[in-house]
């Protein structure tokens, strides 16, 4: 059989996502077929994996950033011996098949991050090359490089337009992420057509001043200069690369390649049939002959290259079993042994002192007992460390040469701050948690919303969580924002009551082990609740009684969260005096109770009990589905205002009168 080209190998990548995009009657055929040489190269060149264990700890990572051109990903991973069956390629686009519209983690083995919402996968590779660095830092010796391994993107156009793109790339040039090397498909076409009338930046010069090496010019079709390029980026250890590569879209396809109408929609079969005699390609749809899959597998060491890295891991581990012990632990998302117990003997000890502080103040309490012992904890904040409260004792920022750096200063990036943050959860071997102000989680919202898609394990902090902020005034008091996170699905959100209950919902986000937990902490302090045993062991469900009049029987409910759930207290307290018996309800995370038992939640708010009251500092409706129609909810439903706290829960009506004046309404 004759020897394929590199140009066969590559037109494999180009057929097969054009023929399952034309199958599908949707899809990206451009992207791949223009960086498919790029591909070809870079995989079976460079790239250290093993198809047989996608999960190998020093593999390299791949990230498709344009993830709308998902179809070279499966192509590669199809080609490269992958769990993805031609099947599977031909059933691109379908329900529950393993090759989606856009890349997956959780659905397609050698995916290493969802991609889609453009800027977010390069973000992500930075968080990869950041884990690595830190990591090689920690657990590698002179003489055992153990942690070793390159983080590769693909990124189109669209990628650098994005704001986010200009966010993580300045933090990548400050890190000095040496073995983060991006491909950039320089093809000057997005879908409403040629660039020029909208993205003029000079690229190249930009990522100069980032702090990056470039290497302009390169041919995306000629894999002499595509191989020189990668050997250059991988010889500068000091600074990230971007290879500017040259493409035209739709590469082969006669009638449409440069152009726009190849970029999101089928070729269409006629256009198809003309690529196939323009790039001589046969073969039927779906249809790779031996020897050119021969060829893709045959330079695929993988297994070789795991198996050495498993002996040098052995001699490591002979010479350093504590360090390699860790590095396993960490490397599985293990917990360390008692931490459970250990975060459950400092919410007793909490319950015992009481302590009356503002929750973000409790949060960095809960940092200074569980951080010591979680060597994977690795915090941020957007430039608001000191009224985040996110450092502890222990922190040490990443720019230093400290074998146990942990901390991030991101500046003012919250985007490019939480879809690192995704990354560094991703990669393995930390728990990442960020921080910023809750009126700020719009800024980072869909790399929020990507934590739960994803899903990556981060923990979202976010302070001054309401109208009790004051005077900043309406731009920085939150009101819809716990509704809109408690609606992203996965997403799991607390807002604690007071210092327990804080340290309870951080022990959850870092127990979680399905998605990310954002934690919502007051600027002001908050009232310590008493609890009984039971009582601190049910804080865990999410909601749960915390007050009960005497004798057990009520004629209310009323339910609270976070600096509220005081005023519900209160307001219990003084219709007791009225004669009317009030059980409190301390809700601090709405998705976790929702996720108990019929039974547990009937016994939190039975049914038989209708008359209900939520009481909370944002916006109403959200409450309607525990109170119903009939029972009365305590908000906010506009914009804050600039003035001192106690003055604007007055001029709002989110008082303990409001709440006395509704229960009677009720009755």
């Amino acid at each position: 059989m004759p020897t394929p080209s590199r140009r066969d190998l590559a037109n494999a990548i180009r057929f097969l996502a054009a023929d399952a995009v034309e199958q599908a009657k949707s899809g990206h055929p451009g992207m791949p077929m223009g960086m498919a040489d790029i591909a070809e190269v870079l995989w079976n060149d460079f790239l250290r994996h093993n198809p047989n264990n996608p999960q190998w700890f020093n593999r390299d990572r791949f990230v498709l950033s344009n993830g709308h051109g998902s179809m070279l990903q499966y192509a590669l991973l199809h080609l490269s011996g992958y769990d993805l069956p031609i099947e599977e390629i031909r059933n691109f686009r379908q329900l529950h098949s393993k090759t989606a519209g856009h890349p997956e983690r959780h659905e397609t083995p050698g995916v290493e991050t969802t991609t889609g919402p453009l800027g977010q996968g390069l973000a992500n590779a930075v968080g990869f090359a950041l884990a690595e660095k830190l990591l090689a830092q920690r657990f590698n010796r002179p003489e055992h490089a153990i942690v070793d391994h390159h983080t590769w993107v693909f990124l189109g156009d669209g990628c650098l337009m994005e704001g986010v793109s200009h966010e993580v790339a300045s933090l990548a040039g400050t890190w000095g992420l040496g073995k983060l090397i991006c491909f950039w498909d320089d093809n000057k076409i997005s879908i409403d057509g040629n660039t020029d009338g909208w993205f003029t930046d000079d690229t190249a010069a930009r990522f100069e001043s980032y702090g990056w090496q470039v290497i302009r010019k390169v041919d995306g079709h000629d894999p002499v200069e595509i191989a020189q390029a990668i050997k250059t980026a991988q010889a500068e250890t000091d600074k990230p690369t971007l290879i500017c590569c040259r493409t035209v879209i739709g590469f082969g396809a006669p009638n449409k390649q440069g152009k726009e109408s190849a970029h999101g929609a089928p070729l269409g079969k006629d256009e198809i049939a003309a690529a196939r005699a323009q790039l001589n390609w046969p073969h039927a749809p779906f249809v790779i002959p031996s020897e050119i899959s021969d060829g893709w597998r045959a330079g695929n060491t993988g297994l070789v290259r795991e198996e050495q890295w498993n002996r040098a891991f052995d001699a490591y581990a002979k010479q350093y079993p504590e360090l390699a012990a860790e590095l396993v632990r960490r490397s599985h998302g293990e917990l360390p042994e008692g931490f459970s117990d250990a975060a459950q003997a400092y919410l007793a000890k909490l319950q015992a002192e009481g302590p009356v502080v503002a929750s973000r103040k409790a949060s960095q309490m809960a940092l200074e007992a569980f951080g010591p012992l979680l060597p994977e904890l690795i915090g941020g904040s957007a430039d608001l460390a000191h009224s985040n409260l996110t450092l502890w004792k222990g922190s040490k920022s990443v720019t230093s040469n400290d074998a146990n750096a942990n901390y991030v200063y991101y500046g003012v990036r919250e985007f490019g701050m939480s879809a690192i943050s995704n990354g560094l959860a991703l990669h393995g071997g930390f728990l990442p948690y960020d921080a910023t102000f809750l009126v700020f989680s719009d800024y980072s919202r869909n790399a929020l919303r990507m934590s739960a898609l994803i899903p990556a394990n981060v923990v979202h902090v976010f302070t001054h969580d309401s109208i009790g902020l004051g005077e900043d005034g309406p731009t920085h008091q939150p009101v819809e924002h716990l509704a809109s996170l408690r609606y992203i699905p996965n997403n799991e959100v607390w807002r604690p009551c007071d210092a327990v209950e804080s340290a309870a919902a951080w022990q959850r986000g870092i127990e979680r082990r399905d998605g990310p937990t954002c934690l919502i902490f007051s600027r002001q302090n908050l009232a310590h609740q008493a609890r009984n045993p039971q009582q601190l062991s049910d804080v865990a469900r999410g909601g749960y009684v915390l007050h009960e009049p005497a004798g057990g029987k009520f004629d209310l409910i009323l339910i609270g969260t976070g600096s509220e759930v005081e005023l519900a207290m209160q307001a219990a307290r003084k219709l007791e005096g009225e004669g009317i018996a009030a059980r409190v309800v301390s809700m601090p995370s709405t998705n976790r109770f929702d996720r108990q038992s019929a039974q547990w939640r009937e016994s939190v708010l039975p049914s038989t009990c209708r008359k209900r009251i939520a009481v909370e500092a944002g916006v109403t409706d959200f409450w309607r589905k525990y109170v119903g129609l009939e029972g009365a909810v305590i908000g906010i439903d506009s914009f804050g205002a600039s003035a001192p706290i106690d003055a604007l829960y007055q001029h709002f009506g989110i008082t303990v009168e409001a709440v006395v004046a509704a229960a009677k309404q009720l009755r």
